[in-house]
């Protein structure tokens, strides 16, 4: 065993606090990474806060993680020492059932093993609780770990494995590109980075945000249209507007008025997690073929094909660089959407 420095939490209510944690011996198929940047993403603060049920502690969070191979097992044939590397929100699953084996370990059958917050056995982690990368080090199985482009900082890097996925993948499935008009509800951590990557797909990309405030912005991102949810007429003007739209929201919105904003066979798709069931009226689903659908990061291989892809089209989230003993008052600055638009911690500060 080894040890590694990290700030965690001990309660729902608890503030976070400097620890020392334990990380397993490198295996034969294990990489030790060096962290050099943790990103902060609302769902560490939704586990770090027991918002959702089910949290262990203490509780480490990080699934943003980039950093620097300092060692790799004796079978390793992926990463080499000094290769800059990441590792998102998972670091195994079965590797057997058949979401596994077409490249979708997001949604294994046995449940994927997550960054943080997972059970298993004390030999993968001391413990029995996966403890995430607000920490200097840890230690994965190669195949859950990606290649950083040479052309991406790693700060900039880290909230692509989360932030990043989670846009890419269902813009990919659903088929975004030219011709195809595409909605981002909300621009926040998330939702910039799905302006840029459609736009970057070549789809015509619209956001629906609470207000114009962030309008610039939006426009600056690749954006063509930019509207207010909080004005009637928005719902009134787009009706019928969109084949896909990606609603990046952790709240409960009333989506029966967005899911008119679709054109016949449209899809509007859920990423953001809100604490409470969300409702529909099953005639806005039937009136247009529509489809309400969700959509959940994505495998390790579409992980490593967005990095790329990122990296061709010169793509990366906006970030906030903050210190270890400032992410309680990041934590609020999120919740109150006061940050442009991710904050990454460095972990030197550690």
């Amino acid at each position: 065993m080894s040890t590694a420095a990290a700030y965690g939490v001990s309660s729902p209510d608890g503030s976070f606090e400097k620890i020392t944690i334990e990380r397993r011996d490198v295996a034969p198929h294990d990489v030790l990474i060096d962290i050099a940047y943790v990103g902060i993403c609302h769902s560490d603060i939704h586990t770090a806060r027991n918002e959702w049920g089910g949290s262990r502690y203490p509780c480490v969070p990080g699934h943003e993680i980039t950093g620097v191979v300092a060692a790799v097992g004796t079978a390793v044939t992926k990463h080499r020492v000094g290769d800059r590397v990441g590792v998102g929100c998972m670091v195994d699953s079965c590797g057997e059932c058949p979401p596994c084996r077409a490249g979708e370990e997001q949604h294994c059958t046995k449940g994927a093993t997550m960054t943080y917050n997972g059970a298993v056995d004390s030999s993968v982690q001391p413990g029995g609780n996966t403890l995430g990368g607000y920490s200097t080090h840890v230690v994965v199985t190669e195949n859950f770990v990606v290649r950083i482009p040479d052309e991406m900082g790693l700060d900039a890097a880290a909230p692509l494995l989360c932030a990043g996925i989670t846009l890419y993948s269902p813009l990919r499935f659903w088929g975004a590109g030219p011709g195809k008009q595409v909605a981002i509800i909300g621009m926040g951590g998330l939702g910039h980075v799905g302006v840029k990557i459609a736009a970057a797909m070549g789809a015509d990309v619209t956001v629906l945000s609470r207000s114009l405030s962030k309008q610039d912005d939006g426009k600056a991102f690749g954006a063509s249209g930019y509207y207010a949810t909080s004005d009637r007429e928005t719902f009134r003007e787009l009706r019928g507007r969109f084949d896909l739209m990606l609603n990046t929201v952790s709240a409960n919105l009333p989506l029966d008025y967005y899911l008119r904003l679709l054109k016949m066979n449209g899809s509007l798709v859920i990423l953001g997690l809100p604490e409470k069931p969300l409702t529909v009226s099953p005639f806005s689903l039937t009136g247009g073929r529509h489809s309400l659908a969700g959509s959940a990061i994505g495998g390790i291989a579409e992980t490593q094909e967005m990095l790329d892809f990122c990296a061709e089209h010169k793509i990366g989230p906006e970030i906030e660089l903050i210190s270890a003993d400032a992410i309680d008052d990041a934590y609020g600055r999120v919740v109150a959407s006061d940050v442009r638009y991710r904050f990454v911690i460095d972990v030197s500060t550690m």
